[in-house]
């Protein structure tokens, strides 16, 4: 079963840049689909109308059956909270201002009232969030800190944490791991499957590295100039039918 579908999407800048032409896909239920592509190529565009961040020009996103392109914002409320996103950039993410531990509870609070907890119970803040920490293997008192006394890794766990917390149906990842080293980057992975397997979560994992695409994805589509150019399951990445520019992605993995 479908949780999200996109049908004919199009969105253009002011001055005639179409960053996402035409574009139609499906994403399964506790699936995790790859996205890949260069830099430019229109993948955040992309992420940024399926969040309703952008609006779009034409088409159609239908999350669990419904379409919510043309809501405004009253009607989307109740949806936003099925469809978290984690950036690129930790750092920017979050609020030097405030501890981990506000960060982090900051989208139950917003929600509490429309949520029923199935992974996580609230028996108080301070517990909630120690739950959190644990789920993405950070130790409790880095609640008490603030961003800069963190590493770029244990950011993105933070930001991770905090997407998780109102137990999305599907999260996008937009180059979660681009700003991390390469340690940070692996672990910061295995941590995203074992997340999705543990909660029933289904992910559209977005990247110009194709191999992390390649590790995180049952499925994969290549974005080019707006457009998707290839689908494939995972298994046949190295298929003869591949796309030229697929091909391309692949001499250079």
């Amino acid at each position: 079963m479908s949780l999200l579908v996109v049908e004919n999407l199009m969105k253009t800048f002011p001055g005639g840049k179409t960053a996402v032409n035409n574009l139609s896909f499906h994403l399964g239920k506790g699936e995790c689909l790859g996205l890949v592509g260069e830099s430019g190529c229109g993948k955040s565009t992309l992420a940024r109308c399926l969040l309703r961040i952008e609006s779009v020009d034409s088409g159609s996103i239908y999350l669990n059956d419904i379409a919510i392109e043309r809501m405004n914002e009253r009607k989307l409320y109740p949806h936003r909270k099925k469809i978290q996103i984690v950036f690129q950039n930790p750092t920017a993410a979050l609020n030097p201002k405030l501890k981990i531990k506000d960060s982090i509870i900051e989208p139950y609070e917003q929600y509490r009232k429309e949520l029923t907890l199935s992974h996580f119970s609230y028996t108080s803040k301070e517990a909630f969030i120690g739950q959190l920490l644990e789920a993405v293997e950070l130790p409790s008192h880095i609640a008490n800190q603030y961003p800069h006394e963190l590493s770029g890794g244990q950011k993105q766990r933070v930001t991770i944490a905090r997407s998780i917390s109102i137990e999305p149906d599907l999260i996008v990842l937009d180059e979660p791991t681009a700003s991390l080293d390469v340690i940070s980057q692996g672990a910061v992975l295995n941590l995203l499957t074992e997340l999705r397997e543990t909660l029933h979560l289904s992910y559209l994992f977005i990247s110009h590295d194709l191999a992390a695409v390649n590790q995180m994805s049952q499925r994969i589509m290549v974005m080019k100039d707006g457009e998707i150019v290839d689908q494939f399951n995972q298994e046949q990445l190295f298929s003869a039918d591949r796309h030229p520019y697929t091909k391309e992605l692949i001499s250079i993995f």
